[in-house]
């Protein structure tokens, strides 16, 4: 009897003994990598790791295991095998009628892959049409482009990557903020006063005045503000760039004025048009777009780009400008671009890139302004008669074409109305 139970004893043990090697963490399972792409990992022993020893597959491309959510490595490499079968399949059908089916697909996939580069560009379809005009990047002149959608009616190619480009993205571009960033880099407003005219630039041999038009706010002290019009002096002539008085918009009917040495400019419709001056220095007016914008270049001397815009009824209802259908206030959105400053020069913007400049901005403030309405006050769109103005008519030792990084700037009148906007490039 003891003999037995001796016996059974035993054998509760060794069943005891099994039964907690088995309870103990089970053995990491060996996997290997199969794709033949990774040669120096390919068949190559790895191990679980001990957080999921029975369930990882190795990532051939670091060539280490990975935890998987189930067994489910296994299943990659039969993803092949599952590619097989339609092999069978094709051969059933192709003696009579699937042999034709195949060829259509075949060739219907290859157009789509050349076709998706143009459709980006096309994205917008409602947005205003640009074009590259600028024939040193042949790859993309004259290509048509469509502006994204976030600025249907306001952007630019970028040549360079052949894209449309709103200009409140272009570098240096300021757009519904009415601030000037100066040539120190320093941001500050300028309101002026609706229907007076102030120097923005004033230098030996350029001076430009700037009319503002606006509206009074009855919460406010002081009046919304945009730039109508430009008045700019050079040499012996001047240049009249302008937006008309305009009551409902229409971007199809052109409401720019120009005007040169007292005599109007008829610019023909139509992108890419030009009229020339006879007079030297040269003077040279392209259109941009077939209406409402074009580019001013005087030789050796500056190059404005001049958009008219108006307000919009969405912009009137945002900022509480009180816009009737009597006049939607269009104004000038502007890009300036020097190429021969001097040291000395002057006026609200100028006086910015002056060589001996110390900015007069109380800085840490939300909203810094710049006094000195009377200090760039003009009597009249093409009086060289500020107290700062430095206009002789005549390029002097100080200009430079050196000062054409200097003089890069994109401005715009701003949507919150206190004045016109620039910024450097």
């Amino acid at each position: 009897m003891a003999q037995s139970i001796a016996c059974l004893a035993v054998c509760l043990l060794l069943l005891f003994t099994v039964m907690v090697a088995e309870a103990g963490p089970p053995k990491p399972k060996k996997v290997k990598c199969k794709d033949k792409k990774y040669p120096t990992c390919y068949h190559v022993d790895k191990y679980c790791p001990t957080t999921c020893p029975r369930t990882c597959a190795v990532d051939c491309v670091s060539c280490q295991p990975v935890c998987t959510a189930s067994p489910s490595p296994p299943p990659p490499p039969p993803k092949p095998r599952k590619q097989s079968p339609p092999p069978p399949p094709r051969t059933y059908p192709s003696p009579p009628p699937t042999p034709s089916p195949p060829p259509p697909p075949l060739t219907t996939p290859t157009p789509p892959s050349s076709h998706p580069p143009p459709p980006p560009p096309a994205l917008s379809s409602d947005g205003k049409k640009v074009r590259c005009m600028n024939k040193n990047y042949p790859h993309c002149y004259a290509m048509e482009h469509s502006c994204p959608s976030g600025c249907p009616e306001q952007c630019e190619v970028d040549c360079i990557t052949c894209s449309p480009v709103c200009n409140c993205n272009r570098p240096g571009a300021v757009c519904q903020d009415p601030r000037f960033v100066g040539g120190d880099g320093i941001t500050f407003y300028f309101h002026g006063q609706k229907g007076q005219d102030f120097c923005i630039v004033s230098d030996s041999n350029l001076h430009i005045n700037a009319h503002f038009i606006g509206k009074r706010n009855r919460n406010m002290k002081r009046d919304f503000t945009w730039v109508q019009s430009l008045g700019i002096l050079f040499d012996t002539h001047n240049l009249f760039i302008g937006a008309k008085n305009t009551s409902i918009w229409d971007d199809s009917n052109d409401r720019l004025s120009l005007g040169f040495n007292g005599e109007p400019i008829h610019l023909l419709d139509g992108e890419g048009t030009k009229w020339e001056s006879m007079t030297s220095p040269g003077v040279t007016i392209t259109r941009l777009r077939d209406t409402n914008s074009v580019e001013v270049e005087v030789e050796e001397n500056f190059k404005i780009k001049a958009t008219v815009v108006p307000i919009t009824e969405k912009d009137s209802r945002v900022h509480n400008y009180g816009i009737t259908q009597e006049d939607c206030f269009a104004h000038l959105d502007l890009s300036f671009k020097f190429y021969a400053l001097s040291g000395q020069v002057n006026g609200v913007l100028g006086q910015t890139y002056a060589s001996n400049y110390v900015s007069k901005v109380k800085m840490g403030v939300v909203m810094p302004v710049l006094g000195g309405d009377k200090e760039f006050s003009s009597s009249s769109l093409f009086a060289a008669d500020c107290a700062v103005a430095r206009f002789t008519g005549q390029f002097t030792e100080g200009n430079s074409l050196e000062n054409l990084e200097f003089g890069n700037l994109n401005c715009s009148s701003g949507m919150n109305g206190r004045g016109v906007v620039c910024k450097r490039r």
